[in-house]
C-alpha cells in the first residue's frame, strides 16, 4: 500500500473538513506542523509526500530517502528546491485555481467594509449612540456605492477574471493591465497599461505574480500616481508593495486606504507601523481559505496524486 505522509496540513484543515479522498488512496499520516528533525521517524518509508510551505531542500530529502513524488498543497512552490528534486528525478505537483471565488469575494467584502462601514456602525451601535440619537439615523462616516467607480486590477489570471465579473455586476467601470491579454474580451472591460490604471482607479486590487519585474510594483513613485480617494487591496503577495512607502502615503492622506491580506514577513514577528494606522486594515492571509476553497484544494491534492500511482505526472511544476 502506497505511503502518504502530509508534514504541515494545518493551514489547510485545522478540523473543519476531511482528508476521506486522501485516505482512499493509500496509508495516510497527518501531521499539524513537522520540523527536519522529524522527518526520519515521519517520513519513515514514505512515498508520496504532501507539504505547504515546509522546505523541501537536499537536507530534507536526505532524511526522506524513499519520497517518490511531492504533492504541493498550494499553487506557490517556492518552497521546494527545483535543482534538487530534479536532481533525484522527484517529480512535483501543484494545485491551481482552487480559491478563486474565495479570494473574489474576500476582495469585494473587503470593498464593501470599506465604502459601507459596515464594522464602524456597528461599534457604535453597541457604544449605545444610536440610543441618543434624535433622528431615526446618523452617520458619521460617508457611505459609497461601488456602481460607476473604477476598478483597477493588476493581473488578470483566474482570480483577476472573477474581481472583473464582480465589479461588473456592481456596475465598476473595470481597468485591467496584464502581461497577456486574453483572446476572447469581457464586454464593459478595458485593458491598458499600468500608470493608467494607477492614475484613474478608485479602487486598486492586485493580482499579479511576485516577479522582479514586479517586486515592490507599489512603491512612492506608483502611489504618487493614485488618487486621494483611492482605495489598495492586496490579496497577491506582500512584496508587491514597499510597506515603507504605502505607510507614508497612507500617514499623509495621500490615498484613502489599504486593505492587505498578505505582508513581506508572514506570519508578523513583530508590530508593523501599518498596523497603527486607522485607514489601513490588515488579514491573517486567509483570502484563500473558504472551507470549499480548502476542500476543493483537497480535491486537487487527490487528483495530483492518483494521476501519479496511476503513471501520469499532471500539473507539473517543472
Amino acid at each position: 500500500m502506497t505511503r502518504i505522509v502530509y508534514l504541515d496540513s494545518y493551514t489547510l484543515n485545522p478540523g473543519d473538513i476531511d482528508f476521506r479522498v486522501l485516505e482512499a488512496l493509500g496509508s495516510l499520516d497527518v501531521y499539524d506542523r513537522s520540523d527536519v528533525a522529524d522527518l526520519p521517524e515521519r517520513c519513515k518509508n514514505a512515498d508520496v509526500l504532501i507539504v505547504n510551505k515546509f522546505k523541501v531542500d537536499r537536507t530534507a530529502l536526505d532524511l526522506m530517502p524513499s519520497i517518490s513524488y511531492v504533492a504541493v498543497s498550494a499553487t506557490g512552490f517556492n518552497n521546494i528546491d527545483i535543482d534538487e528534486v530534479r536532481r533525484r528525478g522527484i517529480p512535483v505537483s501543484n494545485v491551481r485555481n482552487y480559491g478563486s471565488d474565495s479570494v473574489a469575494q474576500y476582495v469585494f467584502a473587503a470593498m464593501l467594509s470599506f465604502y459601507n462601514r459596515t464594522d464602524h456602525y456597528a461599534r457604535e451601535v453597541k457604544a449605545a449612540r444610536w440610543n441618543t440619537c434624535p433622528d431615526f439615523c446618523f452617520y458619521d462616516h460617508s457611505i459609497h456605492d461601488l456602481s460607476g467607480k473604477v476598478l483597477g486590477i493588476i493581473g488578470f489570471g483566474d482570480i483577476g477574471h472573477k474581481v472583473a465579473q464582480l465589479g461588473l455586476a456592481f456596475g465598476m467601470n473595470v481597468l485591467v493591465h496584464t502581461r497577456t491579454i486574453p483572446a476572447m474580451k469581457m464586454e464593459k472591460l478595458a485593458f491598458t497599461d499600468r500608470e493608467e490604471v494607477f492614475r484613474r482607479a478608485d479602487v486598486l486590487s492586485l493580482h499579479c505574480p511576485l516577479t522582479p519585474d514586479t517586486d515592490k510594483l507599489i512603491d512612492a513613485g506608483t502611489l504618487g500616481m493614485m488618487k486621494k480617494n483611492a482605495l489598495l487591496i492586496n490579496t497577491g503577495r506582500g512584496g508587491l508593495i514597499n510597506e515603507a512607502d504605502l505607510y507614508e502615503a497612507l500617514s499623509g492622506n495621500a490615498i484613502a486606504g489599504a486593505i492587505l491580506d498578505v505582508l513581506t514577513v508572514e506570519p508578523l514577528q513583530a508590530p508593523v507601523r501599518l498596523m497603527q494606522l486607522k485607514n489601513c486594515m490588515i488579514t491573517p492571509h486567509i483570502a484563500w481559505a473558504s472551507v470549499e476553497s480548502r476542500k476543493n484544494l483537497v480535491n486537487g491534492l487527490a487528483e495530483n496524486i492518483n494521476a501519479f500511482l496511476s503513471g501520469q505526472w499532471i500539473n507539473r511544476v517543472y
